[in-house]
C-alpha cells in the first residue's frame, strides 16, 4: 500500500503547480518534496509529475490526486465530527474539490452556487473550464470529482442529475444584419457572415444553423475564448453569435442586438454528474449546483 504523506504530497505538488509552493504548504523542504516525489514514482513505476511551470500532473498522478483529495475531504469531515480526536494545535491541509464546468454554465449561474456553498463550508473549489461536450472526459480520466456536462449518461462510478437547458438566442448587432443579412439568413448569408466560437470545440453555431437551414453549412468564425468578450463583441459587430440568453436580454429589450431569426433559440440540456464514491461535502456542493441551476435553466 503506498503510504498516504507520497500521495499527498503529489496532489500538493500538482494543487500548487510547483515544489517550492508544496513544500510551504506541507510544512517539508522542497528537497523533501523531491525525495517524496522520486520514491513514489519508483514505487508506481512511473512518472507522476510533468516538472515545469507549473507542474502538471500524467493521468496516473491526477488519479492519485483525486484520491489524496477524497481521503482529505473524510479526515476534515472526521475532525469537525470528532474534534477531541485531533490534536488543537495540528497544522492541517485545506481540502479541495476539482470541478470541470462549461464557460457559459459558470458566466451565467455556476458562481452562485460556489458562493452559496462557502458560504458554509471552508473545502477550497478548483474550477476547470472545458466545453459540456468535452468535461465528461475529465470524469473519466479521473481528474475531476465532479462536472456540468451535456451527458446524461453518468460515467462509471459516478452519478447524474439533470440541471436543465441553458438558452442559447442566435443574436447580432442590428448593423450587422443589414450588413450581411439584408436578404435574411439562407446557407449563402450564413457562410460569409462571421461568426464568434470560443474554440474550436465549440459547435453550437453550426447546430443551429443546421437546425435552421436542416443541412450542413460551414460557418467562417472569430476564436473568442471569452463569455463576457462574446456578447460585447457581439453588440460591436464583430460577428453574429449563439449567446446564452440570460447574458442577452438586456441587450435584446434595448435593441443593440437583435435576433437572426426570432423565436428560433438553441437549448441545451446540461447535467451534472458527481463521484458516487464522495464524501458527504460533495453532496452538499450538488444540493446547492441543483438550487441555483433551477433559477436560471429551463425545465
Amino acid at each position: 500500500m503506498l503510504d498516504t504523506s507520497l500521495i499527498a504530497t503529489v496532489a500538493a505538488v500538482v494543487r500548487e503547480g510547483s515544489f517550492e509552493r508544496a513544500a510551504r504548504v506541507l510544512h517539508i523542504t522542497p528537497s523533501a518534496v523531491s525525495q517524496r516525489i522520486r520514491l513514489i514514482e519508483d514505487k508506481v513505476g512511473a512518472v507522476l509529475i510533468v516538472r515545469g511551470q507549473p507542474c502538471t500532473a500524467t493521468d496516473i498522478g491526477m488519479r492519485l490526486c483525486r484520491h489524496a483529495e477524497t481521503v482529505l475531504l473524510l479526515e476534515n469531515e472526521l475532525r469537525h465530527a470528532l474534534p477531541l480526536a485531533f490534536a488543537a494545535d495540528e497544522k492541517r491541509l485545506r481540502s479541495s474539490l476539482r470541478i470541470v464546468v462549461n464557460a457559459d454554465s459558470l458566466a451565467t449561474w455556476f458562481v452562485s452556487a460556489m458562493a452559496n456553498f462557502t458560504a458554509v463550508s471552508d473545502v477550497l473549489i478548483e474550477v476547470t473550464v472545458d466545453d459540456q461536450d468535452q468535461t465528461e472526459e475529465w470524469l473519466r480520466r479521473g481528474h475531476a470529482v465532479a462536472a456540468v456536462t451535456s451527458q446524461s449518461r453518468a460515467v462509471q462510478g459516478f452519478r447524474a442529475r439533470r440541471l436543465g437547458s441553458l438558452t442559447y438566442a442566435a443574436v447580432a448587432s442590428p448593423e450587422f444584419v443589414a450588413r450581411w443579412f439584408s436578404q435574411g439568413v439562407t446557407a449563402d448569408s450564413l457562410s460569409r457572415a462571421p461568426s464568434l466560437v470560443f474554440d474550436q470545440k465549440d459547435r453550437l453555431q453550426e447546430r443551429w444553423a443546421r437546425r435552421v437551414l436542416r443541412r450542413e453549412v460551414t460557418l467562417p468564425a472569430h476564436r473568442l475564448p471569452s463569455s463576457a468578450a462574446f456578447v460585447e463583441a457581439t453588440v460591436r459587430g464583430v460577428g453574429w453569435a449563439l449567446n446564452p440568453r440570460p447574458m442577452v436580454e438586456r441587450q435584446l429589450q434595448d435593441g443593440t442586438l437583435v435576433e437572426l431569426i426570432p423565436n428560433r433559440a438553441l437549448d441545451v440540456p446540461l447535467y451534472w454528474q458527481w463521484s458516487s464514491m464522495s464524501a458527504p461535502i460533495v453532496e452538499q456542493l450538488t444540493q446547492e449546483v441543483l438550487n441555483a441551476a433551477s433559477i436560471t435553466l429551463t425545465k
